[in-house]
């Protein structure tokens, strides 16, 4: 065959190929963002969404004696009158301290294609309040549950040291309490709960932005992946705690916006992860082909445009295999398998077509970087990209200086010639 034939035979096999990856790649992140809309809500209504725990609101409250003056006409003459009257004057007022603790225990599921990062969440509030009103009245405590449909167990609303949980009503997911406050009375308030959520927790300590006196967070979690929300507030201290960690946040006074939260780690996606590696894989089949025909042609060895129609395939078997295997086994043990398949099919198949050796030894250890190893690359979340230009420049060079003192029209011409079909005893070669 000729070789600007071969080489086009094998870029269409390459070509083919590449066009069943971005097919087969859609297939997978349509299948995951299907499964994705239809099984989030179920697992929400099982377990819970995500979860913000906003602070509970202190509203001082006071009925204020006034007298109005009016004007009637009584008897056709104009008549002032004046009258008592009761007026409501609410106005919000700041706690004097907060104390928080919040225990995070992570319990991760698996649903189709995807993970879902669930936790139980142990929450426990205090706050102290000092009338510093010269006037009595009453304080309205109102408390917000971070969502109106879940479930919050051994739920207690402690105030001055009286549990009021069982005779609260909660309305539209939030609860009120009034306290009759004097002048220079500190009223205490205990709030716990336990509770389950999805992805993420968040406190609020303030709607908008307020002014924190004597705060303090603790947070305890049992995973040690972690990672704050966008607007949140890093925390002040942290120590290793077990597994996982102790966070603090503490301030004497600051005034913020800001949330106080944990993003819950995220196994690496099923679905998304097959997407990926089917698009990606272009280029390592790319490099795989260039390493066996700058072999072949060096060597000698004819590898013709079927083999690599074949070869293509035992790649594309990989991702087919590991997109259809990942939702029943562990990520991990299918990525295995798939690899320990396509490495088989390409070193038995080489096998034949050139020899043990070519394909054990040089085939084989180039599917292992070019197809396992680039796979791999997708487990690093961050350096994917990174890791694939290394290979990719490894690779260069690699050929580089295998090439270097390669005369390639001299290469191509004697395989050209090596090609060519044997003239018949007696008649002269063409």
């Amino acid at each position: 065959m000729h070789p600007v034939v071969r080489i086009f035979g094998i870029a269409a096999v390459f070509a083919v190929t590449s066009i069943a990856w971005m097919i087969f790649g859609g297939v997978m992140r349509v299948r995951s963002g299907d499964q994705s809309s239809e099984l989030r809500g179920e697992v929400s209504e099982l377990w819970g969404s995500p979860q913000q725990q906003k602070a509970p609101t202190f509203t001082f409250v006071r009925q204020i004696q006034e007298t109005q003056a009016t004007t009637e006409i009584v008897d056709g003459a104009v008549r002032e009158v004046r009258r008592e009257v009761t007026r409501t004057e609410e106005r919000p007022v700041a706690p004097a301290s907060t104390a928080i603790e919040a225990g995070l225990e992570l319990d991760q599921r698996l649903r189709g294609l995807m993970w879902y990062s669930l936790y139980d969440v142990d929450f426990t509030g205090r706050w102290t309040y000092t009338h510093a009103d010269e006037n009595p009245g009453t304080l309205r405590i109102g408390f917000e549950f971070p969502s109106a449909d879940g479930l919050y167990d051994g739920f207690r609303f402690v105030v001055d040291g009286e549990d009021h949980a069982s005779s609260l009503r909660p309305e539209a997911g939030a609860v009120t309490y009034d306290v009759p406050v004097e002048p220079g009375e500190q009223v205490t308030l205990e709030i716990a709960y336990r509770s389950r959520g999805m992805s993420e927790w968040r406190y609020t300590p303030a709607v908008g932005v307020a002014n924190l006196e004597d705060f303090s967070l603790t947070m305890e979690t049992d995973f040690a992946d972690i990672d704050f929300p966008v607007r949140s507030l890093s925390p002040s201290s942290r120590a290793r705690a077990g597994d996982g960690w102790r966070l603090s946040w503490t301030f004497e006074r600051i005034v913020t916006g800001h949330d106080i939260g944990m993003v819950m780690p995220v196994p690496i996606q099923p679905g998304e992860l097959a997407a990926a590696l089917s698009f990606s894989a272009p280029v390592s089949l790319l490099f795989f082909f260039l390493i066996l025909f700058v072999l072949g042609t060096m060597r000698g060895i004819d590898i013709h445009p079927i083999n690599y129609l074949f070869l293509g395939g035992a790649f594309f078997a990989f991702h087919l295999l590991f997109g259809y295997s990942v939702d029943h086994v562990n990520v991990v043990l299918a990525f295995v398998i798939c690899s320990v398949v396509s490495v088989l099919l390409v070193t038995t198949y080489l096998r034949l077509v050139v020899s043990p050796r070519f394909a054990f030894l040089e085939a084989g250890a180039a599917q292992m970087v070019y197809l396992v190893g680039f796979s791999l690359a997708h487990f690093w979340d961050g350096f994917t990209g990174l890791t694939v230009t290394v290979l990719s420049v490894l690779t260069l060079f690699l050929l580089m200086q295998l090439t270097g003192r390669v005369r390639w029209s001299e290469a191509l011409a004697s395989r050209k010639a090596a090609n060519a079909p044997t003239p018949p005893p007696g008649q002269p070669a063409a």
